[in-house]
């Protein structure tokens, strides 16, 4: 199955879901995107740094770092930081740390509507999918 497919496929099993987007954090670009609405370029652009800074910004990565020293864990790269939840005015987006390629995420944006327990279930159930795809 083709990414594009895989993220529309998810889009259509979340509920209320109005996009989906996949994001390499390494490269900064924005892989692929569904959407129901167009967007100015500027916003997509954005959305793979925002979603880096998100998992991989500095404040994030000290305080992983900070985890692992005081739990006597190794420097392996392993994340604390694995989904972010953000409610906007009218939106609920779900960012999704790949398992596979942690340098990797999906995200999708829901209407503030939406049962957020049911959005991300259905999300986390789309994850492997996904990445299936990639």
């Amino acid at each position: 199955m083709s990414l594009d497919h895989a993220l529309a496929k998810a889009q259509s099993s979340i509920p209320e879901c109005v996009a989906t987007g996949y994001i390499d954090m390494t490269t900064g670009m924005l892989l692929s995107i569904k959407t129901v609405d167009s967007h100015p370029q500027e916003v997509l652009d954005l959305l793979a740094a925002a979603t880096a800074d998100l998992f991989q910004g500095q404040s994030v990565t000290a305080i992983e770092k900070l985890f692992r020293r005081s739990r006597g864990q190794s420097e392996d790269g392993n994340h604390y930081f694995n989904e972010i939840l953000v409610f906007s005015t009218n939106l609920l987006h779900v960012f999704l740390r790949c398992k596979k390629q942690p340098s990797q995420a999906v995200t999708f944006v829901c209407r503030a509507s939406a049962n957020v327990g049911m959005v991300l279930a259905k999300s986390r159930m789309s994850l492997a999918e996904i990445e299936a795809a990639v």
